[in-house]
C-alpha cells in the first residue's frame, strides 16, 4: 500500500474526472465524470457532484491502523467458507469505529457546501455511492457488491455514510465475490461519489441495457423501470415495466418501440422523514399509478438514444441506471458500466432446447436464459438460511440481492416471486449460466418444498415451472455450412416472444409471419368482441374481454397496439431483410374458439371452404375488424419504422376479389408500391394457377400454400386421417401447378416462394422446387440450417474434371 497523505487530493469534482482516473476514483465515478465531460453536448444529463478519492480511503485506513487488522483477519480463514461472515462483520465494525482524518473531513464538507451554494438549498439531498477500483472488469461486473445510501442530507450524515461505503468493501458478499473471481485484495481501494439526488421518488427510475439481455442482439435496447427510486428495479423487489426499442431506427423520424410490457409495480421505494433525516422504504403504489406505464414514449426513445450514444462512446455494450425527475420531468443517467455477461460470450453457434412429457403447469413468470432443468424445490426466505440448501436444487424465494450470491452459485435454477429481466436475480443467473424465472407471483405457495419440478425458459419470453421431471433435449445448431444460395431460405415465424432468439440465423428474411398466433395468444379475444364487448352475451366472458382491454382507451386501441408491436418484434429479428406478413386466416370454427367469438361466428359445415381469407375482409360483418389489422400494419411500417414489412393476402379466390381488396387496402393506407410496400398473394386455390397471368397484373408475387393447394387439387381434406395416404404435395398434379405458377410469374417479373413444411421433410420435393426456379423457401427456424445446406448442395455445380496434357 502506498500512501501520500501529505499531497493527496481527497475530493475531486465529477466535472474534472474522466476514464483516465479509474485508479483514483473507481469505475463508477470515472464513468460519471467521463459522461459529464464528453457526452453533455449530446444532450445526456448526469447529476453533478464530487468523488471522495481512494487517497481519502487510504488516509482513513492509515489513520485508524486498519490495514493491519484487515490482514490479520483475512489471513485466518478461506474467505469462501461459511464463517467468513464473522470476519466481514469484524472488519466492518473496525471501519465504522474509525475516525475520519480532519483534512479529509474538511475537504468533503467544503465540497458539499459548494454544492449547496450552487443549488440554493439549505440541505441538498444527495446520493452517497461506492465506487471500487476493481469494478466493471471484463470478466466480473461487481454490480451491487458495495453499498449505496440515498437521500443523505447534511455534512455529518455524509461523513458517516462515506465511512459505511468504505466498510462495504469488506462485506461478506464482496469478499466472496472477489474470491470467486480470483481478485486480489492487496491493493484494492474504494472511492465514493456524493451526487445530487434526482427526485425520482416523485418520478420513476430503473436500468437499461444497450443490447437484448436474453439474446445478445445489440440492435435492441432493453429498458426496465418502476415508480419511485430505482433500487426496487435493481433489487428485484418489484415487477417493473419493460420497453424494447430497435436501435437502428432511432435516428429516423419514427417511434421504434417494439414492446411495452406493464409490470404490476405493487410497491415503490420513497424517502421518509424520520425526525433527524431521511430513510428510504417501500410503500404501496397507488392503484391508479400502478396501472400506468412509468415512462411515456418520448422518454423511452430519448433514453434509448442516450444508451446507444454511451455505448458508442465507450466502444462496448453498457448497462446504465436512469432516473426521471418527477418535478422537472427531466431524464438523468446516474450510472453507466460495461455489460460484462452477454457481450463476453464467444460462442457463435446456437443451442436449441426442447422439453416434452411435461407435467401440470405450476407457475409462470419472465424467462431468463433459454434453457431448462429439473430438480428439487428448496424455498429459502433469507440468505441466513443458505446452509440448508443442497447443490443442484431449485432455489425458490421472493427476491435476491448480492447477499444471496453464495447460495445462487449452488442452484440448478432460480425462481423469484418478484423482479423482471434486469433484476439482481436475472443478472446473476445470466452470469452463472442458470435458467431463472422472475416475477413468478405466488411461486412460494405453488412450488412445494421437496417436490420435483422442471423449470423451462425455452418456450419464449414466458418461463414456466412444470410438475415433475420433463424430458429435456438440447441440440447444437451448426451454422458453419450456411453459405449464400440463389434460392432464398427464409423463416416462418408466428410467436413474437420466441422470434428474437433466432436473430443469429443468416436467414434471407421472413417468408411467412402468421397473424393468427398473435391474435390468439398475445391479444386473446375475437376482434369483434374487443370492438363490441357489450354484444358478448355471457357476463363472465364479457368481463374477461374488458379485463384484456384494461387501461387502453378501448378495444380498438388494445388490438392495434398488441398486433403492431407483435409484428414489429418479428420484423426486428431479420432487419433489414423482408418480412412478409400474412393477414389473418382463421376459419370460422377457429374464430368461434376465440374469447367472445361464438357471438360473431356462424356454424359452417366445411370451414376450410367457407368464410375465410379475402372474402371475410370484404364482408360488412368483418370490415371494422379488418380495418384494425390494416391500421396495425400501417403503423408498423410508417410509425414504428419497419418498412421491410410487406403484406400477403390469403385465400383470394378470384381476380375480382383481388381488385376489391387492393382498393380496400389503399383506403386503409396500404397502397401497393407506396414507400416500397409490396403486396403478395397466397397461391393456394386452383383458380390462382388457372388465372395466374391475371393475378400477376395485380400483385408483386406469390407464396405457394402447399397444404391448401394440395387438398384442393387432389380433393383430399388435409386433416382427414383416412385419406392421409393420398395427401401428397409431391403428386404430379401439384408439381405441374407449382411449375406453371413459377414459369408464368417469372415471365411477368414476379417472385414465387413456398412457405410449407414439405421442403424440410422431403429432400426430393426441395430439389424439385429449386430445379423449377422457385425464388424462396420459407421454413420453421429449427429446420433452417438443414434446409439451407440442402439448397446449397442442390445448387452447387458439379466439379469440372481436369485432364492434364500428358494424359
Amino acid at each position: 500500500m502506498a500512501t501520500q497523505t501529505s499531497m493527496d487530493e481527497f475530493v475531486i469534482p465529477l466535472s474534472r474526472i474522466s476514464m483516465r482516473d479509474v485508479a483514483r476514483v473507481g469505475g463508477k465515478n470515472a464513468s460519471l465524470g467521463e459522461m459529464i465531460g464528453a457526452l453533455s453536448d449530446a444532450g445526456i444529463r448526469v447529476p453533478g457532484g464530487f468523488a471522495v478519492t481512494v487517497d481519502a480511503y487510504w488516509a482513513f485506513v492509515e489513520h485508524n491502523d486498519l490495514k493491519r487488522q484487515i490482514d490479520e483477519l483475512t489471513d485466518l480463514v478461506d474467505p469462501t467458507a461459511q464463517h467468513a461472515r464473522v470476519i466481514a462483520a469484524e472488519i466492518q465494525a473496525a471501519f465504522r469505529r474509525g475516525r475520519m482524518p480532519e483534512p479529509v473531513a474538511a475537504k468533503i464538507c467544503d465540497a458539499y457546501h459548494a454544492m449547496l451554494a450552487e443549488s440554493g438549498e439549505d440541505k441538498l439531498p444527495v446520493a452517497v455511492r461506492s465506487s471500487a477500483t476493481a469494478e466493471d472488469m471484463p470478466n466480473a461486473s461487481f454490480a451491487g457488491q458495495q453499498d449505496t445510501y440515498l437521500y443523505v442530507r447534511g455534512c455529518e450524515e455524509i461523513l458517516r455514510r462515506v465511512k459505511d461505503c468504505f466498510a462495504s468493501l469488506y462485506n461478506e458478499r464482496a469478499i466472496a465475490y472477489r474470491a470467486e473471481n480470483a481478485i486480489d485484495d492487496a491493493d484494492l481501494a474504494l472511492s465514493v461519489v456524493v451526487q445530487r439526488m434526482v427526485r425520482s421518488d416523485s418520478g420513476s427510475a430503473g436500468v437499461a441495457f444497450s443490447l437484448d439481455t436474453e439474446t445478445g442482439n445489440q440492435d435492441m435496447v432493453v429498458i426496465s423501470g418502476a415508480w419511485g427510486l430505482g433500487e426496487s428495479v435493481v433489487q428485484g423487489s418489484v415487477d417493473p415495466d419493460e420497453f424494447q426499442v430497435f436501435a437502428p431506427l432511432l435516428e429516423r423520424d419514427v417511434s421504434p418501440i417494439v414492446d411495452r410490457s406493464a409490470g404490476a409495480k405493487k410497491s415503490m421505494i420513497v424517502p421518509v422523514w424520520s425526525g433527524d433525516g431521511f430513510t428510504v422504504r417501500a410503500v404501496d403504489t397507488p392503484p391508479e399509478k400502478a396501472r400506468r406505464l412509468c415512462l411515456d414514449d418520448a422518454s423511452v426513445l430519448e433514453l434509448a438514444r442516450w444508451v446507444k450514444r454511451i455505448e458508442a462512446h465507450y466502444g462496448h455494450p453498457v448497462d446504465v441506471e436512469w432516473a426521471l425527475d418527477g418535478e422537472t420531468q427531466e431524464l438523468f443517467i446516474v450510472q453507466a458500466r460495461p455489460e460484462t455477461v452477454i457481450s463476453n460470450r464467444t460462442d457463435s453457434g446456437m443451442c436449441r432446447t426442447r422439453i416434452s412429457q411435461k407435467g401440470a403447469p405450476l407457475t409462470r413468470g419472465v424467462a431468463i436464459g433459454d434453457g431448462a432443468v429439473s430438480g428439487r424445490v428448496r424455498q429459502v426466505v433469507s440468505p441466513e438460511f443458505q446452509d440448508e440448501f443442497q447443490d443442484g436444487e431449485i432455489l425458490v424465494t421472493e427476491m435476491t440481492d448480492p447477499n444471496w450470491l453464495p447460495v445462487m452459485r449452488r442452484a440448478a435454477a432460480i425462481v423469484t416471486e418478484n423482479g423482471g429481466r434486469t433484476s439482481h436475480a436475472a443478472i446473476v443467473a445470466r452470469e452463472l449460466g442458470l435458467p431463472a424465472i422472475t416475477g413468478a407471483e405466488g411461486a412460494m405457495e405453488a412450488l412445494r418444498p421437496g417436490t420435483e419440478v422442471t423449470v423451462s425458459c425455452c418456450e419464449g419470453s414466458i418461463g414456466r415451472v412444470y410438475e415433475g421431471r420433463a424430458l429435456i433435449e438440447t441440440e447444437e445448431i451448426d451454422l458453419s455450412d450456411c453459405q449464400e444460395t440463389r434460392t432464398k431460405v427464409m423463416l416462418n415465424l408466428a410467436d413474437p416472444t420466441r422470434a428474437p432468439k433466432w436473430w443469429r440465423l443468416p436467414a434471407d428474411g421472413v417468408g411467412l409471419a402468421r397473424l393468427e398466433f398473435i391474435v390468439a395468444n398475445q391479444i386473446g379475444a375475437h376482434p369483434s368482441a374487443l370492438l363490441n364487448p357489450a354484444m358478448v352475451d355471457c357476463e363472465a366472458t364479457r368481463r374477461k374481454v374488458e379485463a384484456l382491454i384494461g387501461t387502453y382507451e378501448d378495444g380498438r386501441a388494445y388490438f392495434i397496439d398488441k398486433l403492431s408491436t407483435g409484428i414489429a418484434k418479428i420484423a426486428a429479428t431479420v432487419w433489414p431483410n423482408p418480412v412478409v406478413v400474412r393477414t389473418s386466416d382463421f376459419k370460422t370454427n377457429e374464430y368461434r374458439d376465440l374469447l367472445g367469438g361464438s357471438v360473431f361466428e356462424q356454424h359452417e359445415e366445411n370451414p376450410m371452404l367457407g368464410w375465410r381469407g379475402v372474402s371475410r375482409y370484404l364482408h360488412p360483418d368483418y370490415a371494422e375488424a379488418f380495418a384494425m389489422e390494416c391500421e396495425a400494419l400501417r403503423r408498423v411500417r410508417m410509425e414504428i419504422g419497419f418498412d421491410n414489412v410487406h403484406v400477403m393476402l390469403p385465400f383470394c379466390r378470384t381476380t375480382g376479389e383481388a381488385r376489391d381488396v387492393l382498393d380496400l387496402l389503399r383506403r386503409h393506407g396500404l397502397t401497393r408500391g407506396e414507400n416500397g410496400l409490396k403486396i403478395l398473394v397466397m397461391c393456394e386455390v386452383p383458380s390462382n394457377v388457372f388465372q395466374v397471368d391475371g393475378f400477376c397484373e395485380l400483385f408483386d408475387g406469390f407464396s405457394i400454400g402447399s397444404n391448401d393447394l394440395t387438398q384442393l387439387i387432389l380433393g383430399v381434406e388435409r386433416d382427414s386421417g383416412r385419406l392421409s395416404s393420398l395427401f401428397n404435395e409431391n403428386d404430379p398434379a401439384v408439381r405441374t401447378a407449382i411449375e406453371t405458377v413459377i414459369q408464368r410469374a417469372h415471365v411477368h417479373g414476379k417472385t414465387v416462394g413456398l412457405c410449407g413444411q414439405a421442403p424440410s421433410d422431403n429432400p426430393e420435393f426441395a430439389r424439385f422446387l429449386v430445379d423449377a426456379g422457385i425464388d424462396s423457401i420459407s421454413v420453421v427456424p429449427d429446420s433452417f440450417a438443414g434446409v439451407k445446406k440442402l439448397v446449397w448442395d442442390i445448387e452447387a455445380p458439379e466439379p469440372v474434371l481436369q485432364i492434364s496434357a500428358a494424359e
